[in-house]
């Protein structure tokens, strides 16, 4: 996502480097860059045109002072105004006080509608809310099925009835037992259609009235460009929408959706799905997606996703490891698997700052290395993941891991270079009272040594804990291949 407009904004920063101020000629030719971007990138051409004046407006003039450089300036001014038709501000869902909050889901077929509502119900319930999904979708008996699947994998409650019933009285009965039995959100998810249509807006008009939603989402797909822009203004003008859910955005969506939808329409993006997995559902921050777009990362977002993962006991664990020298081929694992359930390793890389130019050949390469290091410690044996030195003192070992998980001895040794690598790296972070993020082993399968990865810096009162319990014997070591 914005790989291609991100590269095409750099180039147009490019151009401004070395001067000593920005005038009307010499930007130029870097507005014309920042334009072709946008078309491109399939953002509106309303919001292209309207961008395009602000930055020329507020860039014109712009000098060197007090170590600013022109260049950087734009950039600023440039992240600005991205932020500004973006939104502003992060919109979040609305909360009723003492009764149930209603979600209407509503949306082209095929945009992901009903993995959106699952998706939701999950995010919610991770938040500490009592969810109940409502399938009324009578059209598609494939859609009911496919809600009731996703409810039990998330264990979230889904409530319909029989195909008969129209779905306004779906939505009513499951409103009634929501209020009923004490339930926090209703979500519900309605059928789609290949395009707006009258009975379509009638019908949402009719569950709209049966339910009467706080919130009414409009699920979009990403894909399909500058028309997203334009679908959700339509139902905004009909039935009233109070915000968007944008799908696809992991894959080779150019992302111009996520710039127009809000100018265009006047409704916020409340959430994007970033990936298959039912988890993969975040709140839009207009500022974050506007340093992604700028190749500048996503610190704030990446910080978020391992807080999600790791408890607190367990980083107070893995740093007394590290400080004790113990840290061994069970806790490399952990950590692997770790940055799995975060995401792909692309993604999660591509939040560092600096990381949105790595090679799609690096990253492959990397989740291939991940999955080979896995097998390779599932084919260990107890005491050697718990005594790394063992391999490396014994050559014999080495090659017995490497036939049983199906890879070559090199293999091993890679394997056994890069656990090195990442123990020696998270040591010296601990060394600062800093928890080295699990990426550093992402970092590592690139082997690119000079690289940096955010650190998460634990509370003072942990930090006491952890220089009080510190171990005072020699440290042992894994090293000496």
């Amino acid at each position: 996502m914005f790989d291609e407009l991100s590269a095409r904004f750099e180039e147009a920063v490019k151009s401004l480097k070395g001067l000593s101020a920005i005038t009307e000629n010499n930007v130029e030719n870097a507005l014309k860059q920042v334009r072709r971007a946008l078309i491109e990138a399939d953002v509106s051409l309303v919001v292209v045109k309207e961008f395009m004046e602000e930055v020329r407006s507020k860039s014109i003039g712009i000098e060197v002072v007090r170590g600013i450089k022109p260049d950087q300036k734009f950039i600023q001014v440039v992240y600005e105004q991205l932020i500004e038709i973006m939104g502003a501000n992060n919109t979040p869902l609305h909360k009723q006080s003492h009764t149930v909050t209603v979600v209407l889901m509503a949306g082209l077929q095929g945009a992901g509608k009903t993995t959106a509502a699952a998706k939701l119900a999950l995010y919610l319930k991770n938040q500490g809310e009592k969810v109940l999904m409502v399938a009324a979708d009578v059209y598609r008996p494939a859609a009911i099925d496919q809600l009731f699947v996703l409810g039990k994998q998330i264990d979230v409650e889904v409530f319909t009835l029989n195909p008969e019933s129209i779905p306004e009285d779906i939505a009513a009965a499951g409103l009634q037992k929501a209020i009923r039995e004490g339930f926090d959100y209703l979500i519900v998810d309605t059928a789609g259609r290949l395009q707006i249509d009258t009975a379509m807006m009638q019908e949402m008009v009719r569950i709209r009235s049966a339910v009467n939603p706080n919130e009414i989402l409009l699920v979009v797909d990403s894909m399909i460009g500058q028309e997203a822009a334009e679908l959700t203004r339509a139902f905004h003008e009909q039935i009233g929408i109070t915000g968007a859910v944008l799908t696809k955005l992991d894959g080779d969506a150019r992302g111009g959706a996520a710039l127009s939808i809000r100018k265009v329409s006047g409704a916020p993006i409340k959430f994007i799905g970033t990936g298959e997995k039912v988890e993969a559902l975040q709140p839009f921050h207009p500022e974050r997606m506007a340093s992604r777009i700028l190749g500048m990362g996503d610190i704030v977002t990446l910080v978020e996703k391992a807080q999600e993962e790791v408890e607190l006991a367990d980083v107070e664990k893995m740093q007394r490891k590290l400080q004790e020298a113990s840290f061994d081929f069970s806790d490399f694992l952990q950590q692997m698997r770790l940055v799995k359930r975060m995401g792909s390793l692309g993604g999660l890389m591509k939040m560092i700052p600096g990381m949105n130019k790595i090679d799609s050949t690096m990253l492959r390469e990397g989740e291939a290395q991940l999955k080979r290091i896995e097998s390779m410690i599932g084919s260990m044996t107890p005491t050697e993941r718990e005594k790394p030195e063992l391999l490396a003192s014994q050559p014999s070992r080495r090659g017995r891991i490497a036939k049983g998980s199906g890879h070559k001895i090199a293999d091993v040794d890679k394997m056994l270079v890069d656990f090195q690598k990442m123990r020696g790296f998270m040591q010296q972070m601990t060394k600062g009272n800093n928890f080295a993020n699990p990426l550093s082993m992402g970092a590592n399968m690139f082997s690119q040594p000079n690289m940096t990865v955010p650190q998460t810096k634990i509370s003072n009162t942990n930090e006491s804990r952890m220089r009080n319990s510190r171990a005072t014997k020699k440290k042992k070591g894994f090293g000496q291949l």
